[in-house]
């Protein structure tokens, strides 16, 4: 990059900083000419600004006045046109993962069912990412879904959603950590039917997902399945799905720090839960509480004992 552009996007930074502030201070930026100027380059032809510049809109997209600012001025429609033209793009990977990013922080700001209403495209979209062969496009694809469906206002728009819904278990928005409320009995049944239904085997699908060579990937299964953890049908799958209790007890599977962490989550979820000891047994249980007591990082201490014999 360079070094006119470095302190071009710098200034671009402090003035939607200054922007973010209220109203009076948007407006007063806006006078200026150099927010319009940011506005220009996000819908111009440089892919690569536009990748930049649409992390900066959706920062100012933050704040209640930006989203105001940014719908009267027509730029969502102007996002929105330009998804539904990057399938005609070859360039388009470069930015439309930040393009998707933008309306699923929107659509959680505001309301999931207005947004995904209005523009379509941002879910159809959503839903061609995970088809993806781009890891960094399954990333943002799930972890979308997992922003959409993490209230329950989303989760039953996903629902209408064709075809989509199902994929709201590619992602964390049927966290465990999920209020009691929000946990009814519809909600459940939804989710164990969408879970059924997206292969013959689902559980072997994600794990299958999780041997990827890729922590995003592997990670992004974990979460699938911590998200159904605390689920009393989903653990029964767990319990007799050969191997797997064994792959959810084996820390030399995860390498780096996010898939240990993930694999704790997991774990955490599985050994709080109320009717984990009674499906999977206690020594399981147990085997659980072990587990989750020494921690996401914990390694076994190698015997000594040869060593002492031989001396």
């Amino acid at each position: 990059m360079k070094t006119n552009d470095v302190v071009r996007y710098r200034v671009y930074e402090l003035i939607v900083e200054i922007s973010s502030v209220s109203t009076e201070s948007l407006t007063y930026c806006t006078t200026s000419g150099l927010v319009t100027q940011l506005l220009k380059e996000l819908t111009g032809e440089d892919v690569l600004v536009r990748a930049t510049c649409i992390e900066m809109v959706t920062s100012l997209a933050y704040t209640h006045h930006g989203r105001q600012y940014l719908a009267q001025e027509g730029v969502i429609d102007q996002i929105s046109n330009i998804i539904v033209g990057a399938d005609s793009d070859p360039f388009s990977s470069f930015y439309l993962p930040g393009f998707v990013k933008f309306f699923g922080n929107l659509a959680i700001m505001d309301s999931p069912q207005q947004i995904c209403e209005r523009y379509p495209i941002f879910v159809e979209k959503v839903f061609e990412m995970t088809e993806s062969q781009d890891p960094t496009m399954i990333g943002v694809a799930v972890d979308t879904i997992g922003i959409l469906g993490s209230n329950v206002e989303g989760k039953q728009v996903l629902q209408k959603t064709d075809g989509v819904g199902q994929l709201i278990l590619k992602s964390r928005s049927f966290d465990s950590k999920s209020s009691p409320e929000q946990q009814t009995d519809d909600l459940l049944r939804m989710t164990e039917s969408w879970f059924s239904s997206l292969s013959r085997d689902p559980l072997e699908l994600f794990r299958g997902i999780s041997n990827q060579p890729f922590p995003e990937l592997h990670c992004a299964a974990l979460k699938v399945f911590t998200a159904i953890a605390n689920q009393p049908w989903a653990q029964k799958l767990m319990f007799n799905s050969p191997g797997f209790v064994e792959y959810v007890m084996d820390r030399s599977v995860e390498h780096d720090k996010a898939s240990k962490d993930a694999k704790y989550e997991l774990v955490k979820a599985l050994a709080n839960s109320k009717t984990i000891a009674e499906i999977f047994g206690n020594p399981n249980y147990l085997r659980l509480r072990t587990y989750l007591s020494e921690g996401p990082y914990y390694v076994k201490p190698i015997s000594t004992t040869a060593v002492e014999g031989a001396e």
